[in-house]
């Protein structure tokens, strides 16, 4: 098990990697009182186990997907906090996936202005993202994470035991954050590449998870908040992949992120911002994951999403992190109607095969 330091300004944050995480986490636990965040789908997995290992914890379990990160889902956490009686010595514990971390991590900034925050993330996508560094949101009116706060968790607990459950999809997820990391660092690109007829084998996540993990710690100390700038590269491929996952849902996350960064490498190309080898490699990586590239007729509804994207700095204007070398980024200014364009060369491409 591997102990990642996460220093903010806010506060610090300490991360947990590898067998017995979850171990560590009922020790720190014990004695405390816990409120239990968490979905329908993990609940029906663990609930004898979170009744065995936290029997002191009182449980609130929402209902399950993308769908229900909403004002609705988190008010009922509001509720269930308040009924609960939890004062701001009590801890939250988010218990699941992304959304799960999301909506758990938000009610804990809102809940007395703040109460003690656990993640413990049981998807690969969870580990090796949205449970570390802060981020806490819903979506509303149809726009992605567009309320929330910036909310360090204490602790995070990455175990790989929950990860023998995830079905195929939730694997893929992962893999898509994995491969946008490995773009921006040379050292997890070469482990990926190395073990890409592998890079859906537990033993290989489980070190990844660690990887991303640590990477991710370094980039969110250097700017908490995205005000300088820094953390904004953890957004390659995102204002694509989110505008393509409100458009069409039914994918993963994941693998929305990795057809954003497909189609934002041949803007990065065009635009000059790296060279054609580059963009290549870029290509090679999403390729080892296989996305489907979706095919529509629509793609002004596509662009009408990336317009209302947080990431905008200018209205009108859509704007797009690139690839623009091993391990760096540069940010575009794309007009609608010439961001429409790009959109609709993805009904061209067909789908991103694996190249050997």
């Amino acid at each position: 098990m591997e102990k990642i330091e996460l220093h903010t300004k806010s506060r610090p944050s300490t991360v947990y990697c590898g067998e017995g995480a979850f171990a560590q986490a009922t020790e720190f636990l014990r004695g405390k009182d816990i409120f239990v965040v968490t979905d329908s789908n993990v609940f029906k997995l663990y609930e004898s186990f979170l009744k065995e290992h936290l029997p002191q914890a009182r449980i609130c379990v929402v209902p399950a997907g993308e769908r229900n990160k909403n004002r609705s889902t988190l008010f009922r956490i509001l509720d269930a906090m308040i009924d609960a009686r939890l004062h701001r010595s009590s801890v939250v514990v988010a218990f699941g996936g992304g959304v799960v971390g999301d909506m758990g991590g938000f009610a804990a900034a809102l809940y007395m202005r703040g109460t003690r925050l656990v993640q413990i993330p049981t998807t690969l996508l969870a580990q090796v993202d949205s449970s570390v560094g802060g981020k806490t949101a819903i979506d509303y009116r149809k726009v992605k994470n567009v309320l929330g706060a910036f909310y360090q968790p204490e602790y995070v607990f990455c175990d790989p035991y929950f990860l023998k459950t995830l079905p195929r999809r939730e694997i893929k997820c992962g893999l898509g954050e994995i491969i946008k990391t490995a773009a921006l660092d040379k050292a997890l690109a070469d482990k990926v590449l190395q073990y890409k007829d592998r890079l859906e084998d537990l033993s290989v996540l489980r070190d990844m998870v660690a990887d991303c993990v640590r990477f991710k710690a370094r980039i969110v100390e250097q700017d908490e908040t995205e005000s300088s700038g820094v953390r904004k590269c953890l957004n390659l491929g995102h204002t694509t992949g989110h505008a393509l996952e409100l458009l069409f849902g039914r994918r993963s996350h994941g693998e929305y992120v990795l057809i954003g960064m497909w189609l934002e490498s041949f803007i990065a190309q065009e635009k000059g911002v790296c060279t054609a080898e580059h963009a290549e490699w870029v290509r090679r990586l999403v390729s080892l994951a296989e996305p489907k590239i979706p095919r529509f007729q629509n793609a002004e509804r596509g662009v009408s999403f990336a317009l209302l994207d947080k990431k905008n700095s200018q209205k009108g204007s859509v704007s797009v992190l690139l690839s623009s070398g091993k391990g760096e980024y540069a940010e575009a200014e794309l007009s609608e109607s010439e961001y429409c364009g790009y959109l609709m060369r993805l009904n061209r491409t067909g789908s991103a095969e694996k190249k050997r």
